[in-house]
């Protein structure tokens, strides 16, 4: 009984941390509403490039978190990038197209 107990709790502490380490890690689609619609990572949140310096803090106000940028071609999220840099955000990554990212996770 006492051992099945630790065992739980030490799953559960490992869960746990496992989530806290990724709790920082936010994606986000800077595309369109209509190619976001036509699909987009799951979990990813939906921000055009052109809004991103307006509507970040709905997402993120941290600016130690990772965050990953795509878009079709890697352009418009690197438009995005710049602008988060330029506000303070250590971490903002191009992550480039949606199409390379399926393939990519694919494997």
């Amino acid at each position: 009984m006492l051992r099945s107990l630790n065992y739980l709790l030490i799953t559960g502490l490992l869960l746990i941390m496992s989530t806290l380490a990724h709790a920082n890690e936010i994606w986000i689609d800077v595309r369109t509403a209509d190619e976001f619609n036509a699909g987009h990572l799951e979990g990813a949140a939906h921000i055009p490039y052109e809004e991103i310096a307006a509507r970040i803090s709905e997402v993120t106000t941290d600016k130690d978190a990772t965050i990953h940028l795509y878009c079709r071609s890697g352009n418009r999220s690197g438009i995005a990038q710049q602008t988060l840099q330029a506000m303070g955000f250590k971490n903002a990554v191009n992550e480039g197209g949606y199409e390379a990212l399926l393939q990519q996770q694919a494997k």
